[in-house]
């Protein structure tokens, strides 16, 4: 097992922006008229509809256009919150449920866009590389909350009214925020990444909340011997060198036999502090080994968590929420996270609900700066939800079917095995299906030096299964695979289509110097977005690059390759 306490957190890269060659070199504090302006973003007619008939800079149609999305989002969490109250009585199981995952992510865009808007309206200049990523993360999670709603209300088949009722608000809000995410690109992000898909340069400034140098453990005397108990137990293997160590504040014990001071990890969670900052270190939940039948969400407000196992298959949590069984795909997790500054190390995650039950997750992330380290993550159809923000995962196990790492973060996976199992008949294995829906989202899943090959029930099956590198969910769907050990169960095509030819055009797909049978591009598909990239692309698909790894991943003493290997 790879020693923890060597792992955290992640963010990315910016996408082409429209501009026009008429104006895209105009400087952002120069007056422009809306429909000139306009032209720069993906919907410019919904665009020149919303901003003021009057010249003025981009800056200021920014702030416009973000002010009029907050008070949009306030709109439509009042209207969600009028259906659960006043129609729940006539409302499926499974629409009540859709409708209260349009109201968490609801309060999530409301947070985002005030933080938004006050970055915004306290200056007009380009920001700093890091303050610009951390408001493109925001504004392009608040489309993937909006997608995520409307997919959770058209799969509630039976509430036509419901459908009715909140697809016209969900589709012209996106189309607002779509408006502000490219306006800010446009106004705020430095001009070399907006121009360029792919430039990028170091920026010396760290992030807030923790010390410029790797952090030192400093703990109280009862935090210290808790931690030599699990220090002994090979759990946080840290060097001699001070400098590796990373800052706990706190740390508490869940065992099943009541030896420590929590039962279940529930209330564990529940016992950690609110909204901290960072300064004083992660709050340590240590999980002794023991299988955790338990349904956990780890909600806002619970920052800087941290949590520990005994190892992959001895601290196991697990449950078995499906969609067959009236969830949704979004609230079928057995663990799910929005907390930022999360890390996980050590755990088995599991949803047992089998092949049978189709969408069934076992971890869904949401959760900005987030590491999963040395962890495994078992299940079938849709395993792991990359759901949104930014994400790192490390040397893991990752098991499944049919789309079984799916999502729109900003992810990279690295030196991780990846294991389709046998499906049910009739279906295929996809490993990916990304769900990028706006060109200006920084998001996309890039697989590093990871193992490809098929797990046990797969490898040992009398019938053949097609097994593809990914399919496109969404229109810009974004995924890259780059020097991994692709096993003979990958397809000569590679890649599958969605329906028919959506988003075979739009998507971006592409490989770089994978190894293994299944790893020959010459029979690839020849979809305009598929492609065969040198080194120059694929570095920037890299920890340093796509994650801006280098700037937070030392401070936590995360292990990493920043460039390609």
């Amino acid at each position: 097992m790879a020693s923890p306490l060597s792992f955290l957190l992640t963010i990315f890269i910016l996408l082409p922006c429209f501009l026009s060659p008429s104006h895209a070199d105009a400087p952002p504090s120069a007056p422009v008229s809306p429909r000139t302006l306009c032209k720069s973003t993906p919907n410019p007619s919904y665009c020149r509809s919303i901003l003021p008939n009057n010249n003025t800079n981009v800056y200021t149609y920014g702030r416009f256009s973000l002010r009029k999305s907050l008070s949009q989002s306030r709109k439509f969490l009042k209207l969600v919150h009028k259906y659960l109250q006043k129609y729940r009585p006539s409302l499926s199981v499974s629409a009540i449920r859709a409708l209260q995952d349009c109201r968490f992510l609801a309060g999530l865009n409301m947070d985002f866009l005030l933080s938004s808007f006050q970055t915004v309206n306290a200056t007009s200049r380009t920001l700093s590389h890091v303050e610009a990523d951390d408001i493109q993360t925001l504004l392009s999670a608040i489309l993937t909350n909006q997608q995520t709603c409307l997919d959770g209300i058209q799969s509630t088949a039976s509430a036509w009214s419901l459908r009715n009722g909140l697809s016209v608000p969900l589709s012209n809000d996106t189309k607002l925020y779509s408006v502000s995410l490219a306006l800010f690109t446009k106004g705020w992000v430095p001009k070399k990444k907006r121009n360029s898909p792919w430039a990028w340069q170091r920026s010396s400034k760290r992030r807030p909340g923790f010390k410029h140098q790797r952090l030192h453990f400093r703990m109280s005397s009862r935090t210290r011997t808790i931690y030599e108990t699990v220090s002994r137990r090979n759990l946080l293997q840290t060097s001699d060198d001070a400098d590796e160590e990373v800052l706990v504040s706190d740390i508490v014990t869940v065992s099943q036999d009541g030896s420590g001071n929590f039962t279940t990890v529930n209330d564990a969670i529940s016992a950690a502090p609110n909204n901290t900052n960072g300064l004083n270190g992660y709050f340590l939940i240590y999980i002794t080994a023991g299988v955790y039948q338990e349904y956990i969400s780890i909600a806002k407000n619970k920052r800087y968590l941290m949590m520990i196992g005994d190892g992959i298959n001895q601290t196991i949590i697990t449950g078995n929420r499906s969609v067959v069984d009236g969830w949704t795909t979004f609230n079928s997790a057995t663990f799910a996270v929005v907390g930022p500054n999360f890390v996980a190390v050590n755990i088995t995650f599991q949803n047992t609900a089998g092949a049978i039950k189709h969408q069934a997750v076992a971890v869904r992330n949401g959760a900005d700066l987030s590491a999963f380290y040395s962890c495994s993550f078992e299940g079938y159809q849709d395993t792991l939800y990359t759901h949104s923000l930014r994400q790192f995962y490390k040397e893991c196990d990752i098991y499944g079917t049919v789309d079984f790492i799916f999502g729109n973060a900003a992810v990279v996976f690295q030196n991780c095995n990846i294991y389709p199992r046998k499906p049910m008949n009739g279906q295929f294995n996809a490993i990916t299906a990304q769900g990028r829906t706006d060109p200006n989202q920084n998001t996309g899943t890039s697989i590093h030096d990871c193992n490809i090959v098929a797990a046990d029930d797969l490898a040992s099956s009398n019938t053949t299964f097609a097994t593809y590198l990914g399919r496109p969910w969404k229109e810009y769907s974004r995924t890259v695979y780059m020097q991994n050990f692709m096993g003979s169960l990958i397809d000569p095509a590679g890649w599958r289509a969605w329906n028919g030819d959506f988003a075979l055009n739009t998507s971006y797909y592409a490989e770089y110097i994978n190894t293994g049978p299944g790893s020959n591009t010459s029979k690839r598909v020849t979809w305009s977005g598929f492609h065969v990239i040198n080194a120059t692309d694929a570095a920037n698909f890299t920890v340093s690059s796509f994650l801006l790894g280098d700037d937070w991943l030392p401070d936590t003493g995360v292990p990493y390759s920043a460039s390609l290997t």
